[in-house]
């Protein structure tokens, strides 16, 4: 019998990054230590249906031989149609969720795993949902008094036709141009800038085919900045690194499919600057309560004024090109060396829990 971990790394979903998870899970099956780990793959189709290990296994050998970029988009009847899949995932040691979107990295899976007992890798329910959610991520921040952009949120009826009192604030308040995105996405899914009030319409539209909330945010000048951070209840924030495109912002494809955008190292910003960056990453983490990893997003510029944060993700594209990884490579800690590190603080936060539910019992 192997002393090996067993490592579940689940892949796909349902969300429109699929194919983005696909190539992040093909990394991590990839690169995972070898000497360590027994990864196990568990594939999650367009649709829903889940995949046993094998199957999931024959669906990556297509993906690798590039006839395809997804695992399937076979119909699915909810995880608990799958007893065969949810016996082999209970017999895991750990589980590595890379799964991003919906039902994915928005709490829903980690409360699964919650309820089976399974330790896994990143943020738990409340901080995936909040992560995952602008809106209440904008909450958040307000809160805890982090400086961010000025925006507007609009809703059901207001996604499908903005009212004037919504327009009169776009434009007299935030201005053109202004950024307009799904409330639950990532990976620039139904992003766009606006110039007008022509294009704002169109903007809200499409926006509105990802998610039932969009949120409308000023478009801020500067330098588009990032901050990884790694860690529980004592987290360490990587250097500060600007990204530099050739299109107006970070878009999908410079992404995860061109591999056109620069990481440059450090920002060319201040000193002082970047070290406040780095401060505000830890905030934002432990406001949002993370665990695990994420990456913060800023603009920051050095005239005089606040680093704007823009987002935190909670489950950050893990590509061989996505920016998480390739900042801690910065830092001189490899892919592979950052893999059993997740894994690491994964068990470590489940060993807290039981440890607190021993303490419980105790009392």
């Amino acid at each position: 019998m192997s002393d090996r971990q067993q490592l579940a790394v689940v892949i796909g979903g349902q969300s429109t990054e699929h194919e983005v998870s696909v190539s992040s899970g093909q990394s991590v099956i990839r690169e995972a230590d070898a000497a360590r780990f027994e990864v196990v793959p568990f594939g999650v189709t367009r649709n829903g249906a889940w995949l046993t290990p094998d199957e999931t296994r024959a669906r990556l050998e297509r993906v690798a031989a590039g006839e395809r970029g997804d695992i399937g988009d076979d119909e699915g009847g909810g995880i608990l149609g799958y007893p065969q899949v949810l016996s082999a995932l209970g017999e895991m040691d750990v589980v590595f969720p890379i799964v991003h979107g919906t039902f994915g990295e928005d709490g829903t899976l980690q409360g699964l795993f919650e309820l089976a007992d399974l330790p896994y890798v990143g943020s738990g329910v409340g901080a995936s949902a909040v992560g995952m959610d602008k809106e209440l991520m904008r909450s958040v921040f307000a809160a805890a008094g982090i400086p961010q952009p000025s925006y507007i949120v609009l809703t059901d009826d207001e996604v499908r036709q903005p009212p004037e009192e919504a327009i009169r604030f776009v434009e007299g308040e935030l201005g053109y141009p202004c950024f307009v995105k799904p409330c639950n996405g990532g990976s620039s899914v139904g992003v766009s800038k606006a110039a007008s009030r022509e294009d704002f319409h169109e903007a809200v539209a499409s926006a509105g085919r990802h998610d039932r909330k969009v949120i409308v945010e000023a478009a801020m000048s500067g330098h588009e900045v990032e901050c990884a951070v790694l860690g529980n209840d004592a987290p360490a924030a990587s250097g500060v690194a600007e990204i530099v495109t050739s299109g107006e912002f970070y878009t999908y494809e410079s992404k995860y499919l061109d591999d056109t955008a620069q990481l440059v190292v450090p920002a060319p910003i201040h000193e002082v600057t970047r070290e406040r960056v780095r401060e505000l990453s830890l905030r934002a983490f432990r406001a949002v309560n993370c665990a695990g990893l994420a990456r913060v997003d800023f603009f920051a510029d050095d005239d005089g004024g606040e680093p704007q944060v823009i987002e935190i993700n909670t489950l950050p594209g893990f590509t061989p090109i996505s920016m998480f990884p390739r900042l801690w490579q910065e830092e001189g800690l490899s892919y592979s060396e950052l893999i059993s590190r997740l894994v690491d603080l994964a068990l470590e936060r489940h060993a807290e829990r039981g440890q607190r539910e021993l303490r419980r019992e105790a009392l």
